[in-house]
């Protein structure tokens, strides 16, 4: 089979429609597993240690179940306690879960590496626990940590083609059924592979500039 520019261009709009769903999914995704994941690694640091020890092995099981596991956990078991999502909410959701699970323990790294001292002289002056997050443990655990955020990042994106298990028209879904109606495979995966490493590439440079900021605002080396 050769290459066809004529069916190339006329299945090129579709896609790259596709792919702003498929950036949506993915950035939808990481804004809940960001949030989330920052709470999970707080969490468990609280002096409650049956809150702690709870949160550990929710963090462990997400971690250590299939992305596409949770995807139909979500979507298909949801329903039965009474939790109807469609699939775009639902598949959001499982990503934001799956990888706030990641990020909470890229957090802990950055939290756990600021000095012990920084948590005493919070302590000597008073300060409550939102405040010594917000104004002194968090400004210093953020800008070492975004390497790894970056990286999970990008690995969520690859990750969306999982979603059309329950039916969302991102990316890969959509070149399956170009691919199904029109018998030929070879174009719409060619650009379905090129769009991931052109954003891949594009996002892993951009998360390096950021965290060289992030370091230079620092002073650190």
């Amino acid at each position: 089979m050769q290459w066809n520019w004529e069916f190339m261009a006329e299945i090129l709009p579709r896609l790259l429609w596709a792919t702003l769903n498929t950036l949506m999914a993915a950035g939808i995704g990481y804004a809940i597993a960001a949030v989330l994941g920052l709470l999970l690694a707080v969490a468990q640091r609280t002096s409650f240690r049956p809150l702690t020890l709870t949160i550990r092995e929710i963090v462990e099981f997400l971690r250590s179940t299939p992305l596409v596991l949770q995807i139909f956990f979500v979507y298909f078991v949801g329903p039965e306690y009474g939790i109807s999502l469609s699939p775009w909410v639902a598949g959001m959701i499982a990503i934001g879960l799956h990888y706030a699970a990641y990020l909470s323990e890229v957090y802990r790294g950055g939290i756990e590496a600021v000095p012990k001292g920084q948590w005493e002289a919070c302590t000597a002056i008073n300060l409550s626990t939102l405040q010594t997050y917000r104004r002194v443990i968090l400004p210093q655990a953020l800008p070492p940590s975004v390497a790894g955020m970056g990286n999970y990042l990008v690995g969520i994106f690859k990750d969306t083609p999982m979603l059309s298990v329950i039916g969302v028209a991102e990316l890969m879904q959509t070149a399956n059924a170009i691919g199904g109606q029109n018998y030929r495979y070879l174009e719409p995966y060619t650009i379905v592979g090129i769009v991931f490493l052109v954003i891949s590439l594009a996002s892993a440079s951009a998360i390096r500039g950021f965290e060289a900021w992030t370091r230079s605002k620092l002073g650190m080396c």
